[in-house]
């Protein structure tokens, strides 16, 4: 055999070394585990045979505590390019079966790499994590390596698209990377997140808490809104990426996707001129508008399980990719409160960053009272939301459905916020409270003099709510200032939103010029 021929078997009996990681044993612990190992997770997510990885033969440079004798091909990350649905992405898969994915200053390094790569082509950039955290045996080199990956998350950030999925532990500051990328997914009962574990609570606070309930994937699903999307199989979490994916650019520079659309823009929906309650504090169900309204009435979520009282996600009006925001009458009459104002501020911002339009769907009757709120800032969160649409230059439309009262009617893209079309269904009240309060508030007076002469009060306030609800319970008052462009049947709501979004396609909007603004937090 020649001295190349022999070189080549070399190199092959290499790569297949790098291929098994950490080794066939603990890939069967991974298995057994009912995890798949970092290269099945890129090859079920890439399409076939477009994965070309970087760095297979790199190693760690480690010699403290005997770790020069844990040398693994790769040092525990996966990483390279491939394409979704031909589309270029940048990818990297920490390997658990290599030092626990431990993370090292030359794991660093090819992470590192594929996100420089996904800046200077402009292509999103995809995390698997699967990590016991900092490689300890590094020290600080370790912790240098989280800073560059997180500096170049921060430099990424509305540039391309950034996508974390967690689907094993990610714990301390490895819970930094997967924060500031744009969305994030946590498989359910084998992935979590904390900065501090159950043993350092238990040491610093005396409270017991096990992995699951301190940063388990419903925990972060439905109270802290840290991830985004949960999955209970790796399969159905691969496809949410794609599926996601499908609806974005792949850049800050690229117009947003287009697919064929075989749903007729001008299909008429008549359930809707029969979907509001005759009561108008009577619920309904935001969903079935936006189904109705939608391509196909396919619409995918984002955050579906935390601050129900607003939906936000994904939708096409004619094949055009599109941002909805929208309020929840069913659950707490779509009320806006902290959670439910940073969960649409920072969809909005997103949209905005990546030249999504953003159609919002209002009935909203004001933000939460209470010292709660109160206590936890709504007045900051409320004007993220209201930040974030007064900022977005694409393409902005409002469809008022029911109320819009005070506050809340100006941070729901009215048109003072530089919204482009605001157009209302006749059911719609606008004004700055609702009929009873705002008349306890203007006939006090009036209505004081009447108890203490002995007249009807609740008649005479029963009146006054009639002729306030007789002004504003309609939306001609907004319309009559050019605040509402047009006064429009439910039934037509997606033609007018597939025309409007055909006229807004050439828009230009601009900022003044600074360097960033400071957004309330």
């Amino acid at each position: 055999m020649s001295k190349q021929l022999e070189k080549i078997k070399a190199l092959v009996a290499k790569r297949e070394q790098a291929r098994l990681g950490g080794g066939e044993k603990a890939i069967e612990k991974q298995h057994a585990r009912g995890k798949y190992t970092a290269r099945e997770r890129i090859d079920m997510l890439l399409d076939e045979g477009s994965f070309e990885e970087f760095d297979m033969f790199k190693l760690h440079r480690c010699t403290n505590f005997g770790m020069e004798k844990k040398q693994f091909l790769g040092d525990g990350v996966v990483a390279g390019s491939g394409t979704i649905d031909g589309r270029l992405v940048y990818i990297f898969a920490q390997d658990f079966t290599v030092n626990g994915g431990s993370l090292s200053e030359t794991m660093a390094e090819k992470i590192c790499k594929v996100m420089d790569m996904g800046m200077k082509m402009g292509a999103p950039v995809i995390g698997i994590n699967d990590s016991g955290g900092a490689r300890i045996q590094e020290g600080i080199n370790a912790l240098a390596g989280y800073a560059e990956i997180f500096e170049r998350n921060i430099l990424a950030s509305g540039v391309i698209p950034q996508i974390s999925g967690i689907f094993g532990p990610c714990a301390g500051g490895a819970v930094y990377s997967p924060a500031l990328t744009d969305f994030t997914l946590m498989m359910e009962n084998t992935s979590y997140m904390f900065l501090t574990g159950p043993k350092v609570v238990k040491t610093v606070t005396g409270e017991d808490v096990d992995q699951e309930h301190l940063g388990g994937a419903s925990v972060h699903a439905t109270k802290s809104g840290v991830t985004h999307f949960t999955a209970s199989t790796e399969e159905e979490a691969l496809e949410m990426i794609k599926t996601l994916l499908s609806y974005i650019p792949s850049n800050n520079m690229e117009e947003t996707p287009r697919k064929p659309c075989d749903d007729p823009i001008d299909r008429m929906e008549d359930s809707l001129n029969e979907i509001l309650p005759d009561d108008p504090n009577k619920a309904y169900d935001m969903y079935k508008v936006i189904s109705a309204i939608t391509d196909n009435g396919e619409f995918f979520e984002v955050q579906p399980k935390f601050a129900k009282n607003i939906i936000v996600g994904f939708a096409r009006f004619n094949g055009q990719s599109v941002g909805i925001v929208a309020n929840q009458p069913s659950c707490y009459a779509g009320v806006l409160d902290v959670n439910a104002s940073r969960k649409g501020a920072r969809f909005v911002r997103f949209c905005d960053a990546f030249n999504i339009p953003i159609v919002s769907l209002v009935d909203v009757p004001g933000f939460l009272p209470g010292t709660g709120q109160e206590y936890n800032a709504v007045i900051l969160h409320g004007a993220q939301l209201l930040y974030a649409y007064g900022e977005a230059t694409v393409p902005k439309v409002t469809i008022t459905l029911r109320k819009s009262y005070g506050g809340s009617h100006i941070v729901m893209g009215c048109k003072q916020l530089r919204t482009d079309l605001n157009y209302a269904w006749p059911n719609a009240e606008i004004a700055v409270m609702g009929a009873s309060g705002a008349v306890a508030v203007l006939c006090a007076k009036e209505a004081k003099m009447k108890k203490e002469a002995g007249e009807d009060v609740k008649a005479f306030l029963a009146e006054k709510e009639e002729e306030y609800s007789e002004l504003f319970a309609n939306p001609y008052q907004a319309a009559k200032y050019g605040y509402i462009d047009d006064v429009i049947e439910p039934r037509n709501t997606r033609f007018r939103i597939c025309r409007a979004l055909a006229q807004l396609a050439t828009k230009r909007d601009n900022l003044p010029a600074k360097k960033h603004g400071n957004i309330p937090m």
